[in-house]
């Protein structure tokens, strides 16, 4: 196996490396900072200002007021409390009992709602999408019911990078008075999280996605949106999330905020050249190839593509033991033998959904890495094909 400085990471969509402001700004909350924030003397006071800190720094970013963020342990949470706690929240206000997702929504959306469904007696609807990927809005507008309780849809998509057109959704929902909820995990390094401009009546994070800790995340609830706890106890986080607050993982979750709004222009600038050679060398070299996901709107940093007659799994390890990490999709299905639901859903084949790969770039990917990652996936294909 290549020496561990010579291995290069592609799959930055899985998770990012922590930066190095993110780890400084944390380590004091993990010794002598360690207080309870809902604490009345100075460990806790001292607690508290740095959650609210962190928390006017990620209200700033995404142009709302502090008072509708909502610290969670990260972005599979946000979405299941977005969806239950606002399902059962618009049932018992209303009776409304129909949620729309649409089909290439990341598992901790999907499984959500089969279960709000399967068990909890809601009425899922599942919006198709095109070729692409993508969600048409005026499909969405055709599909809103007067007793649609909730429509969530995925910002950019993790496994095929895919972006959607959010405000226009959104504008469509709130013209209707449908609580509108978008999965922005992937998104955030890259796309404006401006929630006044995309729409949205909630949106989720998670800060593992953008050079941030593992286990945290946030959840933006618009002021007036129904929305139960999922989560009883002491009555942190407006009552919505209780339980004492990870404020190390916080502090640091809005570090590397900062870190991704000083380098965003750069990334944004960068990373589609990269991109665009690696995919145009996939294209041009490697026969019975195809590009997953939209050729244009989609994140900056992300190629996905499938292979005929490979097996995504066995090209994953080949080019793991030269050194190169990648993924067949999302990391939460890596392991798993069965078709992805969003290839599937793009009207690809079984067989073909199992030829899949997904790489993705980060702010420490160079040139040089993707020349020689393409070098050794070129004679992977053709070997496992051989």
């Amino acid at each position: 196996m290549p020496e561990k400085t010579n291995r290069v990471y592609l799959d930055y969509s899985a998770t990012t490396p922590m930066v190095e402001e993110a780890i400084e700004a944390m380590l004091p909350f993990f010794r002598q900072e360690f207080g309870n924030p809902s604490s009345i003397h100075r460990f806790g006071q001292s607690a508290d200002v740095a959650l609210e800190e962190a928390r006017e720094v990620i209200a700033s970013h995404l142009n709302c007021s502090i008072d509708e963020i909502i610290f969670t342990s990260g972005g599979t949470e946000s979405d299941n409390l977005a969806l239950r706690g606002v399902a059962f929240a618009r049932r018992e206000k209303s009776g409304a009992n129909h949620i729309l997702i649409s089909a290439v929504e990341h598992h901790a959306v999907s499984h959500t709602a089969v279960q709000l469904a399967e068990v909890f007696g809601f009425e899922l609807e599942i919006l198709s999408v095109d070729a692409y990927g993508q969600v048409d809005p005026d499909l969405v507008r055709k599909r809103l019911r007067s007793n649609t309780a909730l429509v969530s849809v995925i910002y950019a998509n993790n496994e095929i990078g895919t972006i959607n057109p959010i405000a226009e959704i959104g504008a469509i929902c709130r013209e209707n008075g449908i609580p509108f909820h978008t999965d922005a995990v992937q998104a955030t390094s890259y796309l404006s999280l401006d929630v006044q401009a995309l729409n949205v009546d909630l949106l989720s994070l998670g800060a593992h996605k953008f050079y941030g800790p593992k286990g945290v995340g946030v959840l933006y609830v618009r002021k007036g949106t129904p929305i139960l706890p999922c989560q009883t106890g002491g009555g942190q986080e407006g009552g919505l999330r209780s339980g004492t607050q990870n404020v190390p993982y916080i502090v640091g979750m809005s570090s590397a905020l900062k870190f991704v709004q000083k380098n965003q222009t750069q990334w944004n600038t960068g990373l589609p050249i990269l991109r665009d050679w690696l995919i145009e060398q996939v294209r041009q070299n490697i026969p019975n190839s195809a590009l997953t996901g939209h050729p244009t709107q989609r994140l900056p940093n992300h190629a996905s593509f499938v292979f005929e007659a490979v097996d995504s799994q066995k090209l994953l390890t080949l080019l793991d033991v030269e050194g190169f990490a990648c993924s067949s999709g999302s990391a939460c299905k890596t392991g798993n033998p069965s078709p992805s639901e969003v290839l599937l859903a793009l009207g690809l084949s079984r067989n073909l959904a199992l030829g899949s790969l997904r790489v993705t770039l980060g702010k420490d990917t160079t040139a040089e890495h993707l020349e020689r990652f393409f070098d050794c996936l070129l004679d992977k294909v053709k070997n496992l094909r051989g």
